[in-house]
């Protein structure tokens, strides 16, 4: 039976993977990502430093919302 759990990791992986990159397609069309009030940005002459504080603690509650909708069975 080691085969079907194989399987459904490699189906699971799989659909990762898939939504991974529908996100990376689609993340440059959303206006406001990753310029909300509260990222941090610095740019110079020779340096530029980009830290999406905000942006990051809204991805984190949506995805754990939906990881834990999913685990209620």
């Amino acid at each position: 039976m080691p085969n079907i759990e194989i399987g459904k990791l490699l189906i699971i992986l799989g659909v990762f993977i898939v939504f991974v990159g529908i996100l990376l397609i689609t993340v440059g069309k959303i206006p406001f990502l990753g310029k909300l009030p509260g990222d941090i940005h610095v740019q110079k002459e020779n340096f530029s430093f980009y830290f999406p504080i905000t942006t990051s603690i809204i991805v984190s509650i949506v995805l754990s919302l939906i990881f834990w909708l999913f685990s209620k069975r």
